[in-house]
């Protein structure tokens, strides 16, 4: 199947330029890199996949109008996720000392930013002559001198599922189209319209042609409004507590990235249909250390429904692919309102939030199983918080509570830069069991905003220039049942690793360890069940060529014990106008229990991190071809081949064959 797609790479490396410039890290790279040092780190209660196309929609954004490092903000610079609190402070401290920054290479003054971190920031930054502040220009100005994307994408299975012979109400293909204008970091809108495999397009059950579209648009400084959304938009208020839509990172990446979160306005600008705020947003500064985030939003969701009147459950999958999944979209809404006052100056700040969301009919789910009991139910939710917070020179501290009215909620959490070399971080967490906030999505280790108390200390040690070792060790309790445990329970987990890098190799070693408890067979004692992760991944980058190997291997011991392995190459070609990234991996685990993990590069905002078990092969090939000035074309062929089933997945999903392969096709144009 991947042979054709060879013969295409070929060809088109035999007919492109000569090229011997230096090849430049992308965004992309960046987050390959975060996830390789990430270890595995995907489990219950860890970044999800709505977290992670976030997060990827949030990069490619930064990455396409890129912030002028001489006019970033702290906030602004404290939304890269690879930057320190310290590193922060020490960009802000260097551009007002010593006036703007000329030039990329004179970041090298800053000690506590290494080579690699200035390649990547410059993925995300660029630098002015001057340090002035510029005015909102005429809107013609705008018009006449904005960006504009369009990206069309189309995926195409070479295989049928049982849905498609029949069960789902349209075609095999998801496609997807993509505009986005934007002015510098002032003015972004556009509108994102989706279709997943299996829902109808333009027939009988769906005539707006698209199953989902998402308009937004925000504005930033203009005049003393901070930012101004309409449409689809994603909120970060505080610390999470009361309401968060917007991407959460890991447990190591807490380690960089879980600072005082303040207020944070983003359009929502990718096909994700179950976390988004629609209506209006705006950050107003009253003064220059005052200013008030208010917002409403109204919404259809998906519900399953009891009798019609009450709700049972809300659906986020998106999913309107057959006559019960139809009956179930937008049969309920959801109305929100509220805002946040927060007074900053440059060693503090406090902050309070309040939120009240209600839906059109009453949320009642199905308490018969315990763990359910204390899930949200009502038809109004009111949550109010205060956040606050402390920067010194080494230390900062923030952290924010919050109530539902009858039960709280809050977490804390210290940074301290101990030596130049020497991060530490803790996190202590109070979710009480009772605590309902169903906006909420703050530091965790399970899978809610509830019922959880813990403490996390973490740690980066770069010991040379080359070396750098992570660690972290988190403890949570839940004094109340949860799935799979009907009585009080405890997590252990613990993350060690270490990343040496030298001109143009890095090797990075990972492992961890993760306890949580669950009920036995009989349902009268409960058992540990340990997982155990181990990661070897070395990588050597040229102009033209980054090879990376990675090995992992997963031990789970859940009553039985199981193993798994994967063993995975991946390599990249860069040249003038064409990009090709080909990746095999070879998996083996004794059930899903031992699963592994492998991040695989996609389409642009594409995200795929898929889980592995059983035994297979996995092979994919992307190529990026910039065929005109403005005009990228691309093509991925990716396939899944089991030795070890004749037939993949279940129910509607089920192929009845050894072999999954999928073809993505995309066009990218910018005018």
């Amino acid at each position: 199947m991947l042979r054709p797609l060879f013969l295409l790479l070929s060809l088109l490396a035999a007919l492109s330029l000569p090229a011997q410039v230096q090849q430049e890290t992308t965004w992309e790279e960046l987050l390959e890199e975060w996830f390789v040092q990430e270890g595995g780190n995907m489990d219950e209660g860890e970044t999800g996949e709505g977290s992670l196309e976030a997060l990827s929609d949030m990069l490619a954004d930064m990455a396409a109008t890129p912030l002028d490092l001489n006019k970033a903000t702290r906030e602004e610079l404290e939304q890269l996720p690879f930057l320190t609190d310290k590193q922060v402070e020490d960009i802000m401290a260097y551009v007002d000392r010593y006036g703007p920054v000329r030039s990329m290479g004179e970041v090298a003054m800053i000690p506590s930013i290494d080579a690699r971190q200035r390649q990547l920031l410059s993925c995300f930054v660029t630098v002015s002559d001057d340090g002035t502040q510029q005015h909102m220009p005429r809107l013609a100005d705008i018009l006449r001198h904005g960006r504009q994307e369009l990206t069309a994408t189309l995926r195409t299975p070479l295989y049928r599922r049982q849905g498609d012979k029949n069960g789902y109400l349209g075609y095999p293909y998801r496609h997807w189209l993509r505009y986005d204008f934007s002015y510098g970091g002032r003015v972004r809108a556009g509108l994102v319209a989706s279709q997943d495999a299996g829902e109808p397009f333009f027939g009988q059950y769906n005539r707006m042609g698209y199953d989902n579209y998402s308009p937004y648009i925000i504005v930033k400084g203009l005049g003393c409004v901070k930012a101004l959304a309409a449409g689809r938009y994603r909120l970060h208020l505080g610390m999470g507590l009361v309401l968060n839509n917007d991407f959460t990172l890991g447990k190591q990446g807490a380690l960089q990235s879980m600072r005082q979160a303040g207020n944070t306005i983003r359009p929502h600008s990718s096909r994700s249909i179950g976390n988004y705020m629609q209506g209006v947003a705006a950050t107003v500064n009253i003064t220059p250390q005052l200013a008030v985030t208010a917002f409403v939003s109204y919404r259809p969701i998906d519900a399953t429904l009891a009798d019609g009147s009450t709700i049972t459950t809300i659906l986020t999958s998106g999913y309107h692919r057959t006559q019960s999944e139809i009956d179930r979209k937008h049969n309920a809404t959801q109305t929100a309102a509220g805002g946040r006052i927060g007074y900053t100056t440059n060693s503090w700040h406090i902050g309070a939030t309040a939120v009240t969301m209600v839906y059109n009919k009453e949320l009642l789910p199905d308490t018969r199983q315990p763990y359910r009991r204390y899930y949200p139910a009502g038809q109004r939710f009111t949550n109010a918080a205060a956040d606050y917070g402390l920067r010194t020179r080494r230390l900062t501290i923030n952290g924010e509570t919050a109530t539902d009215g009858s039960a709280l909620a809050t977490v804390n959490m210290a940074t301290m830069n101990l030596t130049g070399s020497i991060d530490l971080t803790a996190i202590q967490r109070y979710y009480s069991y009772r605590y309902q906030a169903p906006l909420a999505n703050a530091f965790r280790s399970g899978s809610r905003t509830q019922n959880e108390s813990g403490v996390y200390v973490g740690g980066r040690w770069r010991l040379s220039r080359l070396l750098t070792i992570t660690a972290y060790g988190d403890i949570a309790y839940h004094p109340w049942a949860r799935y799979l445990v009907s009585q009080a329970s405890y997590d252990h987990d613990y993350f060690l690793a270490a990343q040496w890098q030298k001109a143009a190799l890095a090797v990075t070693m990972s492992g961890r360890l993760l306890q949580r408890q669950r009920d036995n067979d009989d349902k009268t004692l409960l058992i540990n069940r340990n997982t155990g992760r181990l990661r070897l991944a070395v990588s050597h980058t040229t102009d033209r060529l980054t090879l990376n190997t990675q090995g992992d291997v997963t031990l789970a011991e859940h009553g039985t014990r199981s193993i798994g392995y994967m063993i995975l190459q991946k390599a990249t070609w860069k040249m003038q106008r064409l990009t090709a990234h080909a990746m095999a991996a070879l998996f083996h685990t004794n059930d899903y229990d031992s699963r592994v993990y492998a991040y695989e590069r996609g389409l642009r905002y594409e995200m795929n991190f898929p889980a592995f078990f059983g035994h297979g092969l996995r092979t994919a090939l992307l190529i990026q071809l910039k065929a005109w000035k403005n005009t990228t074309l691309a093509v991925k062929a990716a396939n899944t081949h089991y030795f070890d089933r004749t037939t993949i997945g279940t129910a509607l999903q089920r192929i009845d064959s050894r072999n999954q392969t999928d073809i993505d096709m995309q066009a990218r144009i910018v005018f």
